[in-house]
């Protein structure tokens, strides 16, 4: 029995390797009737099909996370722009050698985003810090959307600690891999941006927005959103940086206009240093601080 397991594997494994040579040396697959459903691409990524599709990507990273013993995450949202602070030197000293005043503003900016970068890591060391001390059920671990940026400064400082780290990246037009300090068997891809924001949140017991665009707008107001509605349970939401988020977004003017309540102010609390966001967490779960 054993013997065909590992014949049937290899099989397959041959089959999905012939596949993927195929689509990328610009041989088109052609469909196959007598081709098995589940390694026929073409059948797989037919419109019908498309509810398999979300089945899989809802059971993928399920599985790999609780195989790995990942019950409870803490997310960290926030832009992928964001260089690390060495980076940010290495590209204002370029800008000073060459003179070049626009370079020399993007390269002040920058050295000032980087600072979100370092405290993105400093966060992260603190929950795997604490993690790390705990029995594997009560271990909190970093989760991210897997990218540049934030998401890299928030794997890193789990990885500084020699923690397990969760990467969900997703394919772009810009192609972009998972940063390198995901775990590498915690690190998935997503097509489906449903999909990879369900995941953030089904192990979500707290979330960290840092300065983002678009993306982050989306993640952070889709999680308000679920707890606002009582469809998500309440977690800690924080927003790193009060200058950025009380410039960006007048949170007051919504109750002040009726489309938010007073009480809804309370979703969420405005912090600027790592130790504040991870006593917030704490205060939350009365771990203490």
């Amino acid at each position: 029995m054993e013997a065909n397991t590992q014949l049937n594997e290899h099989k397959l494994a041959n089959a999905w390797q012939e596949l993927h040579l195929q689509s990328h040396n610009g041989s088109p697959l052609q469909a196959d009737s007598n081709r098995m459903a589940f390694a026929d691409p073409e059948f797989l990524f037919r419109p019908e099909a498309r509810g398999i599709r979300f089945q899989l990507e809802l059971l993928k990273p399920e599985l790999g996370q609780a195989e790995q013993g990942v019950e409870h995450t803490v997310v960290v949202y926030g832009s992928a722009r964001f260089v690390a602070p060495d980076e940010a030197a290495a590209q204002l000293a370029r800008a000073q050698a060459s003179g070049d005043a626009p370079a020399l503003l993007l390269a002040d900016r920058a050295v000032r985003n980087a600072a979100y970068y370092d405290k993105a890591r400093q966060f992260s060391r603190l929950v795997a810090e604490h993690s790390n001390r705990q029995t594997p059920e009560n271990r909190l671990y970093i989760c991210t959307g897997g990218g540049p940026g934030i998401m890299e400064a928030a794997n890193r400082g789990a990885h500084d600690e020699g923690a397990l780290t969760v990467g969900l990246n997703i394919v772009l037009p810009r192609e972009q891999g998972g940063n390198r300090f995901i775990t590498p068997t915690l690190s998935f891809k997503f097509h489906y941006f449903a999909l990879r924001k369900m995941h953030f949140m089904m192990r979500a017991k707290a979330l960290v927005a840092f300065p983002g665009g678009f993306g982050t707008l989306d993640e952070l107001f889709e999680v308000l959103t679920l707890v606002q509605t009582g469809k998500a349970k309440p977690v800690p939401i924080v927003l790193f940086g009060s200058d950025y988020w009380k410039r960006f977004i007048n949170f007051e003017m919504l109750v002040e206009e009726g489309t938010i309540s007073p009480e809804d102010l309370a979703l969420f609390h405005y912090v600027d240093t790592a130790q504040e966001a991870w006593c917030l967490v704490r205060d939350f779960y009365q771990l203490g601080c």
